[in-house]
């Protein structure tokens, strides 16, 4: 026996891979991937994630959206967030360029269920705790290995070519579960990622400790506070007296009078009231941090022997938070798409087929809100004014609630706003397509 490096025991053959064969294997820990390994080891499925980080490990991402807890509740992990110190999150709310607040988005007042309280999470000790209640289902973990490439054999995917500690070896597997997060490995190597051709910002973002937090049930809420021009804050309160604050916006937006970040971020948090006031009795306790938010599915879900979940499927600009929900969804579906592809004894594209379809139809909800709330005519409150009937469509839509029928929505929205058309990918090669890398 070896300890893994979240301290669960597991039997490790040579090359630290797990004795046995494996039914399936899942590239990286995250909450995709712990999701997925969750469920198919709970139907007794021979899982192993291959993890490049050591956990516990930075990520940002910190916010979760109520309708997190179904997911959340099927994999068994809501008792353990209930006795975690994360933050209890209530609502979301709106601060203008002026600075002034909406009235916040209570979930509670829209739906009378335990969901409507979730979380704002640290997400080393979130993924951490997911990737932990994984293993204790009877999933294993190869810690600290980098997938190197995918191993395609007669146009399928057979699994993959891991290192770890200096040595190469390969992995097999009847299925591969790409959930290794925004680098897109599987999807990068297939030649398969596409740009969304209109969400393309820049993110700068940092944490304070001792800034100002707002009472009662709006201390755990999500401030997104409007710049000029469609730029955006996010403030997010965490344990520890500690808020995760970042920007978004154009790269053009952003730069305009240079590129150095400690000079921009000064500049930009000035510029909105409600961001300065709240800042100014913190002091900055981490570094800054950048990365291009850009946004981007991949062309196909799935090849023969081989599925995408998570950020590795698709990337959506973080206005609304979805990424954590998205990464949960997809874990989940995928999950069992590749249990009901394992009972059948096909693992072939088309019987995920499926699986993307839906998995797309939900992503597309929040892409339309995300294209609305960059348009310079829309807004929230103009939204409301006109259609107040439509208060719990949209608040359907923020909370993560993707199976709900949104077209009266959108048709309003449409009104305001340009509502773009889907994105034509995310679904399965033709029948017989075998998988090629490109690079």
């Amino acid at each position: 026996m070896r300890e893994n490096e979240t301290g669960v025991a597991r039997p490790l053959g040579g090359n630290g891979l797990p004795a046995g064969d494996l039914d399936a294997l899942i590239l990286g820990g995250g909450p995709a991937g712990s999701t997925a390994a969750a469920i198919l080891a709970e139907k007794g499925r021979r899982v192993l994630v291959v993890e490049r980080e050591h956990f516990p490990r930075y990520k940002v991402g910190e916010s979760l959206l109520p309708y997190c807890y179904f997911p959340l509740q099927r994999i068994g992990m809501i008792e353990k967030l209930r006795a975690s110190s994360f933050v209890k999150k209530y609502s979301v709310q709106f601060a203008s360029v002026s600075g002034r607040v909406s009235s916040p988005f209570y979930f509670f007042q829209h739906f009378d269920h335990d969901a409507a309280q979730t979380w704002q999470v640290v997400r080393s000790e979130f993924d951490r705790l997911m990737l932990d209640n994984a293993l204790e289902k009877g999933a294993r973990a190869l810690m600290g290995a980098t997938a190197k490439r995918l191993l395609l054999e007669d146009g399928r995917c057979e699994g993959l070519v891991v290192e770890k500690d200096g040595e190469r070896f390969p992995i097999r597997a009847p299925v591969t579960i790409d959930c290794g997060g925004r680098h897109g490995f599987a999807g990068t190597q297939m030649g398969w990622i596409r740009p969304d051709p209109h969400l393309n910002k820049v993110s700068i973002w940092t944490y304070y400790r001792g800034a100002k937090r707002d009472q009662g049930y709006d201390e755990g809420a999500t401030t997104v506070a409007y710049l000029p021009g469609k730029g955006w804050f996010w403030y997010i309160p965490l344990p520890d007296d500690v808020v995760s604050v970042g920007v978004v916006a154009e790269r053009g937006y952003l730069h305009r009078e240079g590129k150095d970040l400690e000079a921009i971020w000064n500049r930009e948090i000035r510029v909105n009231p409600w961001i300065a006031e709240h800042l100014a009795p913190g002091r900055r306790c981490e570094p800054l941090r950048v990365t291009a938010e850009y946004s981007y599915r991949s062309r196909y879900c799935a090849g023969d022997g081989l599925v995408l979940a998570g950020d590795a499927f698709t990337f959506l600009d973080p206005v609304f938070s979805s990424g954590v929900l998205l990464a949960l969804l997809s874990g989940e579906r995928c999950a069992h798409a590749v249990d009901a592809a394992l009972g059948a004894g096909d693992v072939r594209a088309a019987r995920f087929a499926e699986y993307g379809e839906e998995l797309c139809r939900g992503v597309e909800a929040m892409r339309k809100l995300v294209y609305a709330f960059y348009e310079e005519t829309f807004s929230f409150g103009k939204l409301l004014r006109s259609h107040p009937d439509l208060r719990g469509d949209l608040t359907d839509c923020l909370i993560g609630n993707l199976s709900h029928d949104f077209r009266p929505l959108f048709k309003a929205v449409d009104e305001f706003a340009r509502v773009p058309e889907p994105l034509q990918y995310g679904g399965v090669p033709a029948s017989g397509e075998p998988l090629r890398a490109t690079r």
